[in-house]
């Protein structure tokens, strides 16, 4: 059965980073000019050189996201479920190998966090948890999906890869989206990020889109973990993943994160820094290259940062986020899985928003269309 493995090995990692250093400014120039955009011109816009088209990037980039999604922003909330994790990954803070205190929600725990979600206006969630499939595993997710439907208008979930056949029973039961990173393409160096756990089968992890994928799932989200390698590479393979997958998969629709290095307990420091202006190159390249990419923003940015790019392609974004399990109410001392850096309430993105001349969404996708 084909999948996105037997694309990728065409690829090299230097070939890539090689490529993007010889891009030069009149490239740039001539794929923003063109009309239909391909992977090559995604390169180009990811270059050093294209940062001397910085502004005028963002303008265009600003035009194609108000025309493709209108002056709105939709936010959600993550609630996180467990910190158990049976990986060590030497970046986050659930690591196996931080001996701290460990937490899974119980149900009427769970129904407590989400109950102070739904005070905060909360509709879209996004359920969170390390990678422990034997405490928490698809018998936990559907149970939490279940009895978290009647209140939430969109569940998505960010858990362990998984196979085919559950993610089939999750969509049954209600799950919208499911969020995946890869963490780095880079093959070479993954198994020293993931030195243990199930997360260290690289190919099983690259391949876990394709799964969801025909499992039809309503939405897929990708990303890579900026800081991990060189952001310019690890996001040209993210958008090779993407264009792949759309077209394999064409009744999904798709979205990108951008999850930079956050303080966490026990992680290493970034390899790469990587700069807000950076950060605005790399989203301006996915709005120009793909007009229908939703691209997401999360409680990970600082405040600046993510008040200047609600009108400058950002579509989604969390916001009030509390990044360990009871962390809402429940348990707020639990271990995090990372730091976040916006913390904000609700309330004042919202406010945020509007004064960007924005709209804030809480919902703009019901179950119910959908047949569940």
């Amino acid at each position: 059965m084909k999948s996105f493995k037997d694309v990728f090995e065409n690829y090299q990692w230097d070939e890539v980073k090689d490529k993007l250093e010889k891009v030069s400014l009149s490239d740039v120039r001539y794929s923003l000019q063109k009309k239909n955009k391909t992977l090559d011109d995604f390169l180009n816009f990811l270059s050093p050189a294209a940062s001397q088209e910085l502004e005028l990037m963002a303008g265009m980039t600003q035009r194609l996201t108000q025309k493709r999604f209108g002056k709105i922003i939709q936010l959600y909330a993550p609630l996180y479920l467990s910190n158990e994790c049976q990986n060590i990954c030497t970046y986050c803070g659930f690591s196996l190998d931080n001996n701290l205190k460990r937490k899974t929600l119980s149900d009427i725990e769970l129904m407590i966090e989400a109950s102070v979600l739904k005070s905060m206006g909360v509709n879209h969630v996004l359920l969170v948890s390390g990678e422990a499939g034997k405490i928490v595993g698809v018998p936990y997710f559907q149970n939490a999906v279940r009895r978290l439907k009647p209140y939430f208008s969109n569940i998505s979930i960010e858990v362990q890869p998984l196979l085919e056949d559950e993610y089939r029973l999750l969509h049954e039961e209600g799950v919208h989206s499911v969020l995946v990173y890869q963490e780095t393409y880079h093959q070479e160096v993954y198994r020293q990020y993931h030195p243990k756990g199930k997360k260290s089968n690289f190919h099983f992890r690259l391949e876990t889109p394709d799964r969801i994928g025909r499992a039809e799932i309503h939405k897929i989200g990708l990303g890579v973990l900026l800081g991990l390698e060189d952001w310019r590479v690890d996001s040209f393979f993210n958008a090779l993943h993407i264009d792949y997958l759309q077209k394999q998969y064409w009744k999904s629709k798709f979205s990108v994160s951008f999850p930079r290095l956050r303080p966490a307990e026990g992680i290493i420091e970034p390899n790469f820094i990587m700069e807000d202006k950076d950060l605005l190159q790399l989203i301006c390249a996915y709005r120009i290259w793909n007009e229908d990419l939703e691209i997401s923003i999360s409680t990970r940015e600082n405040e600046v940062f993510r008040n200047n790019i609600v009108t400058l392609g950002a579509t989604t974004m969390s916001a009030g986020s509390k990044t360990n399990p009871g962390g809402y109410s429940v348990d707020k001392d639990s271990l995090e899985q990372f730091e976040t850096s916006d913390e904000r309430s609700m309330e004042e993105i919202k406010n945020m928003i509007r004064k960007a001349g924005y709209d804030p969404v809480m919902k703009d996708w019901d179950s119910v269309y959908s047949g569940f």
